[in-house]
């Protein structure tokens, strides 16, 4: 009987051991550790298990277009997208990431359902905001944004989903459009962006959180 907790410990060791596997790895720089994995076991400390991030310094990433995701992480990758909330982190953590991994979590966050966001702002903003959404600003030359993001905000290939995101986040990227070259891939936002003022951003932001909110 006084050797059974050394076999069982024996035991466990031995389990542990073969239980490993390419996997349970957070080796970015394995091109064998999947997608689903590299999202889970990685991606989710900023995007959530499921890529409805809890934090708004961090995009929501469930349900977002496939093509767009690929762009986006080719370009982190490439260092061509260059803003500073998004190249302090991902630069290094896409730079060893291979097409094929790309490819599976563009696939594995597009395949996620989108958890709802409360609205935030108040209703008169985020009433204005639908007005610029739908209708754009004829006044200063903005056009709609449902031209290119859809009707509800859904996205349309390389253009993003914007309904269910975190209005913070939304306002911080316009201004980096409006405000800088470092997102070269969108050369379209840079002339959307620019005449819209800081009232028009917080007012477009919010209706795009209250998007498919109860």
């Amino acid at each position: 009987m006084k050797l059974r907790p050394i076999a069982l410990a024996l035991l466990g060791a031995a389990l542990a051991t073969g239980c490993a596997h390419p996997d349970r790895s957070r080796d970015l720089g394995n091109p064998n550790v999947t997608a689903v994995t590299l999202a889970q076991q990685v991606c989710s400390n900023c995007h959530g298990l499921t890529g409805n991030s809890v934090s708004p310094n961090f995009p929501n990433l469930a349900g977002q277009m496939p093509a767009y995701l690929v762009e986006q992480l080719r370009g982190f990758r490439s260092h061509g997208r260059q803003d500073p909330a998004g190249f302090e982190y991902m630069w290094g953590l896409s730079r060893s990431l291979t097409d094929a991994q790309i490819d599976g979590l563009a696939a594995y966050y597009a395949g996620q359902p989108a958890t709802p966001l409360p609205p935030e702002g108040g209703a008169s903003r985020v009433a204005a905001g639908k007005a610029i959404f739908h209708d754009g600003l004829p006044a200063q030359n903005v056009p709609a944004c449902i031209a290119c993001h859809g009707e509800n905000g859904q996205g349309n290939a390389g253009f993003p989903r914007l309904a269910g995101q975190h209005a913070d986040y939304t306002a911080k990227q316009l201004l980096v459009f409006q405000r800088t070259d470092e997102r070269p891939e969108g050369a379209v936002m840079k002339v959307v962006a620019h005449e819209l003022t800081a009232e028009n951003i917080r007012n477009v932001a919010a209706y795009v959180q209250a998007l498919g909110s109860p």
